[in-house]
């Protein structure tokens, strides 16, 4: 049915759109939707073959318009380009962690674009990313993985809704998927008895001690500066974490070397001071007097590696140092983990565990939970649920606890009154 004709001498209300057709008979729509950057009108045009199909490409502008969920003009993105542009120009140092660029990194160059890259990205569905991580559990990738392609896809599509380069991100509707929840198994009393007999007769091994008793994680531990440090009222600030930042090439992929670590030209690569995973992350923890005592045998021991090393030493003023007083490289660090784990004898475990360790210790001794995310440096409270263990020796402690609450006079005679009358109503 054709389009009703306004009536001669009237005019269309401002801001609806105008639909016409050309001399060659195709029919065409605009609709101004408000103002560019640059000050002039955003009109946008629309086309089809039919009267009919313009008008619902138009009046579907005006909803988007009415309900402001106007895309931004211009440039239409592949999700491949999309991608490659947010990787490479908004989600870099220092916006993200070095270790999350790599992360993302990962995921875009070797999984992402690989299976979605060739869709529009204003066309995405949820099911086309869906029945991506569908194919990736077929083909073998572990559980991480696929959480991993999934933040990443997340961070990206929220970008370019933010931008207004998509009108919604179909990650709203797709659920994460399942992830692999490894169960926690700290390290037992006599075990980190044990390691922190043996850490006590290693050059820096009070570094371990402070994994143990402090529960810092491993780059806030290597980023931690004398300065931070109060030996007399027995506290250390967490500001800062060490982390390796992965080399890039310089050449444009012209050397022939694979990774960017080996080329001539690389750059952006070496160790880096970040901010603490969160703002929870930057914290003041108490220091237990025995590891005040052991920093203080370590400060001596490294001011006479420095007059050793004379002009040779760095000149920074970190807690733990290579014999240069340059900081130590987070790989380096794990080795010497290992190797303690083996002159202690004690099963393997991640460094990461040591962390979980003071964790448990926490939950042991019955400190409150939110003390206990203060300490631990953690933002959100479900974290208690992923990091803490219940050992025997809670399990052991509810018991008694319970026993002493219900039989507060065990072992002698029970306060029963009248017979039959204050007996449990159990042997």
């Amino acid at each position: 049915m054709p389009r009703k004709k306004r009536p001669e001498g009237t005019r269309a209300p401002n801001g609806s759109g105008s639909i016409y057709q050309d001399k060659d008979g195709r029919w065409h729509g605009r609709v101004t939707m408000g103002v560019r950057d640059d000050g002039k009108p955003d009109r946008r045009h629309v086309r089809g073959k039919t009267e009919s199909e313009v008008v619902s490409k138009v009046r579907e502008l005006e909803r988007e318009r009415e309900g402001g969920r106007i895309s931004k003009p211009g440039n239409r993105w592949r999700v491949q380009a999309w991608l490659e542009h947010w990787h490479e120009h908004i989600a870099v140092p220092p916006n993200v962690r070095p270790k999350t660029w790599s992360y993302y990194h990962t995921a875009v160059v070797h999984y992402i674009v690989p299976e979605i890259g060739a869709h529009w990205l204003d066309r995405l569905e949820p099911d086309h990313i869906e029945k991506m991580y569908t194919r990736l559990r077929n083909a073998g990738k572990k559980p991480s993985t696929v959480q991993q392609v999934h933040r990443t896809l997340r961070a990206a599509l929220n970008e370019a809704y933010r931008r207004r380069y998509i009108k919604s991100s179909p990650m709203e509707v797709v659920k994460s998927p399942p992830g692999e929840e490894r169960e926690i198994d700290p390290l037992t009393v006599k075990e980190t008895r044990a390691l922190l007999e043996r850490a006590g007769k290693r050059r820096n091994g009070v570094r371990f001690v402070v994994a143990l008793a402090l529960g810092i994680r491993q780059g806030e531990a290597l980023a931690m500066r004398w300065r931070y440090v109060d030996l007399d009222n027995g506290t250390v600030w967490v500001r800062k974490a060490l982390q390796r930042r992965t080399w890039q090439h310089g050449c444009e992929g012209t050397c022939g070397r694979k990774r960017g670590a080996d080329c001539p030209k690389r750059y952006g690569g070496g160790l880096v001071e970040v901010d603490t995973k969160s703002n929870s992350g930057r914290r003041k923890v108490g220091i237990p007097d025995p590891v005040v005592r052991a920093l203080k045998v370590h400060k001596m021991a490294q001011e006479r590696e420095r007059e050793e090393a004379g002009s040779e030493w760095s000149g920074e003023d970190w807690v733990f140092a290579q014999p240069n007083g340059n900081p130590i490289d987070p790989r380096r660090d794990y080795d010497e983990w290992l190797d303690l784990l083996a002159d202690a004898d004690v099963r393997p475990a991640r460094l990461h565990d040591a962390r979980h360790t003071m964790a448990t210790m926490l939950l042991v001794l019955r400190i409150p939970s939110r003390t206990v995310m203060t300490i631990m440096g953690w933002s959100q409270e479900s974290m208690l649920k992923r990091y803490q263990h219940v050992p025997d020796e809670v399990l052991d402690g509810v018991a008694t606890d319970v026993g002493k609450l219900l039989w507060a006079d065990a072992g002698g005679e029970r306060d029963g009154g009248a017979e039959g009358q204050g007996e449990p109503a159990f042997p």
